[in-house]
């Protein structure tokens, strides 16, 4: 049997990479705010948060940075970065508070074009996900995940190049998460003009296995639902009537005995929308229920 995901709706538009997270008992939703955000009133691109329960956004962090992704270890949060699209740094932000931030280097790679991240935790080893855009001989038909790893998340190491997922067609990573000897990558697959969420997982991020029960999600009339009351007239009239052949960037995790999940759709071309949608179980539980026994 599939997973049950149920689909709430649109919280916001013009909002793609955004990732829930637990930090001291509440519920955030981490934010990558583009330039051309409506309410992006520093015209630069940044990174904030948002206390899912009072709505109160933290102060903008990372200006000029893009693309992020926050990952929560004990009493810190660390966020990474691209310095920008197509980009060749991928930079790690630090804090306790979600007010103030520490900026250290994860990544140079010269000659590369740099994209999404995610972070998870396998045992002792941080493993860190990177979307490769280029050179062909590393991401062969963009775009390709690669990955390092570090033990404290200061420090970091590639992986040899045949830790990858995969040259052969687009296959674009996002959310990467590790349970019970597993990495999962949860991915998009372009099909026919359409663009659907889809898994598989590896115990060596090299040799990987597709979930028999793919797509994780696609596009579908349950997006436009409206799960922010504070959306405009005119954003639920573009919600009404914009082309929807994606859902992709999705995020997730546990907070309340479900699964909080966060994800996109639009027309994979710009005109995109940040919508909400939940899991009744853990995430282990969500991880496993995609790859049955045979």
């Amino acid at each position: 049997m599939r997973p049950q995901i149920r689909k709430l709706g649109t919280i916001d538009c013009d909002l793609v990479e955004a990732n829930p997270i637990v930090f001291h008992r509440q519920l955030y939703r981490f934010e990558y705010v583009r330039h051309n955000y409506a309410g992006n009133e520093l015209n630069h691109p940044y990174f904030r948060f948002v206390d899912c329960e009072s709505g109160t956004v933290t102060p903008p962090f990372a200006l000029g940075y893009h693309l992020g992704c926050a990952f929560v270890h004990r009493d810190l949060v660390y966020v990474t970065g691209v310095d920008r699209w197509d980009g060749e740094h991928i930079e790690l932000f630090i804090s306790n508070d979600l007010q103030y931030w520490q900026q250290h280097p994860v990544l140079h790679l010269p000659g590369h074009g740099l994209f999404n991240t995610s972070v998870c935790r396998a045992g002792e080893t941080f493993v860190l996900m990177f979307e490769v855009g280029r050179p062909t001989r590393v991401a062969g038909v963009p775009f390709t995940a690669r990955f390092a790893t570090s033990p404290d998340m200061l420090n970091w190491r590639l992986t040899r190049q045949a830790c990858r997922y995969a040259k052969d067609r687009y296959t674009a990573p996002h959310c990467l998460r590790y349970a019970n000897g597993y990495f999962y990558n949860f991915y998009l697959e372009a099909r026919e003009g359409e663009y659907e969420q889809c898994v598989v997982r590896s115990q060596d991020l090299m040799h990987w296995e597709l979930s028999p029960l793919n797509p994780v999600l696609k596009a579908s009339a349950e997006d436009r639902r409206i799960a922010n009351p504070a959306l405009t007239p005119a954003q639920r009239r573009r919600i009404a009537t914009a082309a929807n052949v994606n859902n992709s960037d999705i995020d997730f995790c546990e907070f309340g005995g479900r699964l909080v999940i966060n994800y996109s759709w639009g027309d994979q071309q710009g005109v995109e929308h940040l919508a909400a949608a939940e899991f009744d179980g853990s995430e282990e539980e969500f991880l496993e229920s995609w790859f049955p026994p045979a």
